[in-house]
């Protein structure tokens, strides 16, 4: 290849010019994904409060994870253009919404909101997440965090609608179905992919992969591992089991809060739920992604104790859940980027995406441990908070002790 260079590791880049658009295509896709919020976080506070509809999220869940798997593999190697993606996603994604306006028993609410609705948002998530990280080589880690972060925070303007008028939900997931089509469908125009291995020709990729201050926190894997290598590892089973585990008490939080019917603190919650992952990914560059992870995860156990110990309080209740929100908003959205970032700093960024999306799958699983969570609240809401305080507890404890895969173990961790 022509005017590549190639770094310490052997890696090939192509510098060249930076597009004037390339701010313009992060905010698209931020918008994109906060268009895309309201499917999980809306309907669970909103819509999820008996048995029927908490199968419906779980199902929604697992269709958005899965749905993320094929749109990133396909964008990834050409075969599905990026606007044929957000196209379908927009479609998909406005029916999901508008379908979620409807009795959780009608057959449009199983087809329209859970199986086509998730495979909309899986779509519209993998198709920016890629893009992003495409745009932005240098730092895809701390873009891609902000983005996933709308994707937290993009349903609570819905939630404060709908509960301060709760006979106006129907309306606004109307509302929100023709915002969603049409911002995606905007995204849809503008989004696009840069060259194959293209890099910023303002930041020399040679002194960037040699940065001793970045590599003290971000350490560059033994190798880059394709998708069957990493397979075989230790380390992608324990990274898709803590995704499972945090996963399930992340969307549990948001249908428990909705439970005590403090409408401004599940706003709180999912605001904190998508700013926390930016903050999150800030601290990471400075102690580490694997120590941020297991102190994101300690917050989220403690967030569940605190509101365990508000649903049984005679006094002090309101003070309690307040802080409980607050632990378990900063910790049950930053793990999603900073397992993003891990899977790029343990496997390599050549297969990063594919990688991680097979670790973004287990979400499926998060979904059906957030609806027997959800369950068990009905009759015991303190002794769900206390699963889901060991559910977030033990793989903050495992957390520390990832390895790069690849390494001998007698290197220190």
């Amino acid at each position: 290849m022509e005017n590549a260079v190639r770094d310490w590791r052997g890696r090939s880049y192509l510098p060249g010019p930076v597009p004037a658009d390339r701010p313009r295509m992060f905010w698209l896709a931020l918008a994109a994904m906060a268009a895309i919020s309201p499917l999980q976080y809306g309907y669970a506070a909103l819509l999820a409060k008996e048995a029927a509809s908490l199968t419906l999220l779980a199902v929604w869940i697992a269709c958005q994870a899965a749905g993320a798997l094929p749109a990133l593999h396909l964008v990834r190697r050409g075969r599905l253009g990026v606007r044929a993606c957000l196209a379908a996603g927009a479609a998909l994604s406005g029916l999901g919404l508008a379908a979620a306006a409807f009795p959780a028993g009608w057959p449009i609410t199983l087809i329209g909101y859970a199986l086509l609705g998730g495979l909309g948002a899986g779509l519209v998530y993998g198709a920016c997440a890629e893009v992003v990280a495409a745009w932005y080589p240098e730092r895809p880690a701390g873009r891609v965090g902000l983005i996933t972060g709308a994707f937290g925070y993009g349903a609570a303007p819905l939630l404060l609608w709908a509960g301060i008028d709760p006979s106006a939900t129907s309306a606004a997931f109307l509302v929100a179905a023709v915002l969603a089509a049409g911002v995606i469908g905007i995204a849809a125009r503008h989004l696009r992919l840069p060259p194959a291995l293209w890099w910023p020709g303002d930041v020399d990729p040679r002194s960037h992969a040699l940065d001793a201050a970045r590599l003290r926190t971000t350490p560059e894997p033994a190798r880059q591992f394709r998708l069957a290598q990493a397979l075989r590892t230790r380390t992608l089973p324990a990274l898709a089991l803590i995704l499972t585990c945090a996963g399930a008490v992340s969307v549990f939080d948001v249908i428990v809060v909705a439970g005590t019917g403090s409408w401004s603190a599940v706003a709180v919650l999912v605001a904190l739920n998508g700013a926390g992952r930016s903050v999150a990914m800030r601290c990471s560059e400075v102690f580490g992604r694997r120590h941020v992870l297991a102190a994101v995860l300690t917050a989220l156990a403690a967030g569940q104790l605190l509101l365990a110990t508000a649903v049984t309080a005679a006094t002090g209740a309101g003070v309690l859940l307040w802080a409980g929100v607050v632990f378990a908003g900063l910790g049950g959205g930053a793990f999603y980027p900073l397992i993003a970032s891990l899977v790029r700093e343990l496997f390599g960024a050549e297969r990063a995406g594919e990688i991680h999306a097979v670790v973004y799958s287990a979400k499926a699983l998060a979904g059906a441990g957030a609806v027997a969570l959800a369950l068990l609240a009905l009759s015991a809401p303190a002794s769900a908070l206390l699963a889901a305080a060991a559910l977030a507890a033990l793989p903050a404890l495992a957390t520390p002790r990832l390895r790069i895969p690849g390494l001998p173990a007698t290197i220190p961790l």
